[in-house]
C-alpha cells in the first residue's frame, strides 16, 4: 500500500459439514470500490507442493540492495537491540491522528502503526520482511484457484470470545462488500467466495489465479476481528470502544485530538508484550515531535522529521536507526488534462529535477536518488538477470536542464502553468514541491504551489475533489508486500492510485499476466517490463529511495527498523533498554 504521508492445495476434509458450507461470503459482482494500492517476499509453488506458508518464509531472506551507507548519510540496521526486560509503559510520537482504526480503512501510516499491535491477520509480515503464519497456523494451495487457511486453536479476542472460522469469513467479507468502501477492496477483486470449511478452517476460491492475494493476507487486508464485536459496535466500530481483535495489545483510552492508549492483553496467544501500556501521542508539528523526542515526552517514533536527524544524533538522548523501507519518494502525476498530457513535458520535468539536491535538503541525506518506481530491495527474490533488466534500461536520474528545455520547446509548452500541492506536514514534502517549482521554472514552465493543511493531505489520496485543480503532488509510496506488483499495479486502468487516468491495453494485459503468475521468476520478469513501460510514460516522477527511520531514547529498545511495523505487532517487542 501506499502512504498518504507526503511526504496491499489440498483442502482439508475433516470437520466439513453442510452448516460449514452455509457460512460463505461470495464476492460482489458490482464495481470494485475504493481499494488501496498496495507484497510478500515469496510464494507458494503453483500447486500443492506448498504444505504450509511457513515454507514460504523459510525460502525468503531479508531484502537486499538498500542503501549501503558507504556513499550516503545513513546505514541500514537489521534491527535494534532486544529488550532487557519489561516496563510499565512507553510513549510513541505519531504525526497525525487516524480518523478511524477500522481495519478495512487502515491504509496509511498513523492507523497501521497503531492497529498492527491490536488486530492481527491470517498471515504475518516479519521484521525481516518475510511472510510467516499469523492467525492461520498454515495456508495450503491445492490448486491455482484455491487457498485453504487452517486457524490456530484457542485464540481469544480482547472481549473474551474465541476466534472461529465464522469470524474469518465475516472479517474478509467486510473487505469484499463494495458497500463498505474498504480501502483494501481491490485486493479481493479475484475472490469468488470465502467459505467456512471446518470449525477452524476457511477456504478462499478465486475467480482466476492471483499471486498477490495470499501475500495481502499478511496486511490489514487479512485482519480477523470478532464478528460479535464488530456487530455490537455498529457504525461506531473503529472510532470508539473496543476493536475486539486478538493482538498483544487492546484498545484503551482514546483521547480525541491528543492520544491513544493501548493496554497489554494478558490473554494473548503468543509472546506477551513487554510493556504494560503503549501511548501514542499525536504531534502534527514536526518541531513539536522532535522536541518531544529530545525531552523524553515521547520515548520514540517512526517517520522522524528529516530536518531533525542531525539534532537527534547529536543530542545523546537516544539512537536514530534506519531500516529497509521499501519506499520511494515520487512526484505523483494527478492530471493529464493540461500540459502534462504531453509525455514530453513529463519527461522534461523529470530530467530537470535536482534529485541529489532534494535528497540532501529534503531527506537530510538519508536516501538514494533513483529514476525507478520501485526500490531495489523489492526485487531481492528475482533472478539476477531479471533484477538487472528492471533497472538497466531506465533513464539516468541526473539533471540535464538544457535537454529538458529542448523538450518543452518541442512540445510547445513554454509558458504553460502547472499546479503542485505542498504542505508543512514535513520537510520532504515542502522541499520536493519547491524543487519541482525550480525545475519547471528553469525549463520555461510556470509552477504554482498550492498549500494543503497537514491533516488534509491524506484526502489527496482518497478524495477526487481534493485533487481538483492539482497537476502533481509529492507522495512517498511504500510497498505493503515484498513484490514489485504492489507498486506497478497502480497504473492499470481504473486502479485506485491511477489518479491521472492512464489507460493502456498492453500495460493492463501484462499486469494481469504478472498477477496471475505464481512462479516468482516469471512474475518478476513481467514486472520488469511493466516498470520500463511505466517509466517511459513518466506516470509518476521517481525521485529517491527512502529508508525507514526510527528513534529510541535510552529508556527503551526492541522496535524493528524495517517497514514491517505497519503489519507486525512491533510494540510488543519494546521493553527496557537495561535491567
Amino acid at each position: 500500500m501506499s502512504r498518504s504521508l507526503p511526504w496491499s492445495r489440498a483442502a482439508r476434509s475433516g470437520g466439513h459439514t453442510a452448516a460449514d458450507e452455509a457460512a460463505t461470503v461470495p464476492a460482489a459482482t458490482g464495481p470494485v470500490s475504493a481499494g488501496r494500492p498496495s507484497a510478500l517476499r515469496r510464494y507458494a509453488p503453483p500447486v500443492a507442493a506448498l504444505a504450509a506458508l511457513g515454507l514460504v518464509a523459510a525460502c525468503s531472506g531479508p531484502p537486499k540492495g538498500g542503501g549501503s551507507g558507504k556513499e550516503t548519510a545513513f546505514k541500514l540496521s537489521a534491527g535494534t537491540p532486544a529488550a532487557a526486560g519489561g516496563i510499565d509503559s512507553f510513549t510513541w510520537a505519531v504525526y497525525a491522528e487516524p480518523p478511524t482504526l477500522d481495519y478495512i480503512s487502515a491504509f496509511d501510516y498513523p492507523a497501521n502503526t497503531i492497529l498492527s499491535n491490536v488486530c492481527e491477520s491470517l498471515m504475518r509480515w516479519t521484521p525481516q520482511l518475510t511472510m510467516a503464519p499469523g492467525l492461520a497456523e498454515k495456508a495450503t494451495q491445492p490448486n491455482d484457484l484455491t487457498w485453504v487457511y487452517d486457524l490456530r486453536a484457542g485464540v481469544r479476542f480482547h472481549d473474551g470470545g474465541t476466534m472461529t472460522a465464522d469470524d474469518v469469513v465475516f472479517s474478509l467479507g467486510r473487505q469484499l462488500d463494495p458497500e463498505n468502501g474498504a480501502a483494501w477492496n481491490s485486493n479481493f477483486s479475484n475472490v469468488e467466495t470465502v467459505t467456512k470449511t471446518g470449525p477452524l478452517q476457511v477456504t478462499v476460491k478465486l475467480k482466476q489465479p492471483d499471486s498477490q492475494f495470499p501475500q495481502y493476507m499478511a496486511t490489514a487486508a487479512g485482519v480477523v476481528a470478532s464478528k460479535a464485536g464488530v456487530e455490537k459496535a455498529g457504525e461506531d466500530y473503529g472510532t470508539s470502544g473496543s476493536l475486539d481483535c486478538t493482538g498483544p495489545f487492546k484498545l484503551g483510552t482514546w483521547n480525541k485530538g491528543q492520544s491513544i492508549e493501548l493496554q497489554r492483553f494478558d490473554g494473548y496467544w503468543g509472546t506477551k508484550a513487554k510493556s504494560a501500556k503503549a501511548v501514542f501521542t499525536f504531534l502534527t508539528d514536526p518541531n513539536a515531535r522532535t522536541n518531544a523526542l529530545l525531552s523524553g515526552e515521547a520515548d520514540g517514533g517512526y517517520l522522524i522529521p528529516t530536518e531533525s536527524y542531525d539534532r537527534l544524533r547529536a543530542s545523546g538522548a537516544g539512537t536514530l536507526y534506519f531500516g529497509e523501507g521499501l519506499s520511494t519518494v515520487n512526484v505523483n502525476v494527478t492530471s493529464m488534462k493540461g500540459a502534462l498530457g504531453d509525455v514530453r513535458v513529463r519527461r522534461a520535468l523529470s530530467l530537470a529535477l535536482d534529485r541529489r539536491g532534494f535528497v540532501k535538503a529534503g531527506l537530510g541525506g538519508a536516501g538514494t536518488v533513483t529514476s525507478a518506481l520501485t526500490t531495489k530491495a523489492i526485487w531481492a527474490g528475482a533472478p539476477a538477470a531479471v533484477r538487472a533488466s528492471a533497472f538497466d534500461t531506465l533513464p539516468s536520474p541526473d539533471q540535464n536542464i538544457e535537454a529538458a528545455k529542448r523538450m518543452i520547446e518541442e512540445a510547445g509548452a513554454t509558458g504553460k502553468t502547472l499546479t503542485v500541492a505542498t504542505s508543512s506536514i514535513g520537510q520532504d514534502v515542502s522541499v520536493l514541491a519547491t524543487a519541482i517549482q525550480d525545475a519547471g521554472t528553469r525549463i520555461g514552465l510556470k509552477i504554482q504551489l498550492k498549500t494543503i493543511a497537514p491533516n488534509a493531505f491524506t484526502s489527496l489520496f482518497t478524495d477526487p475533489a481534493a485533487r481538483e485543480g492539482i497537476d502533481m503532488f509529492p507522495e512517498t509510496y511504500y510497498d505493503s508486500i515484498t513484490d514489485p506488483m504492489d507498486m506497478l499495479s497502480n497504473f492499470q486502468t481504473g486502479a485506485y492510485q491511477n489518479y491521472a487516468g492512464y489507460s493502456d491495453e498492453s500495460y493492463d494485459a501484462l499486469a494481469d499476466k504478472a498477477r496471475a503468475e505464481y512462479d516468482p521468476a516469471k512474475r518478476f520478469s513481467a514486472a520488469a517490463e511493466l516498470q520500463k513501460k511505466a517509466s517511459d510514460q513518466v506516470l509518476w516522477i521517481p525521485v529517491a529511495e527512502w529508508p525507514t527511520a526510527v528513534f529510541l531514547n535510552k529508556r527503551i529498545t526492541g522496535a524493528p527498523t524495517t517497514i514491517s511495523y505497519l503489519y507486525y505487532p512491533w510494540a510488543a517487542d519494546v521493553g527496557a533498554a537495561a535491567r
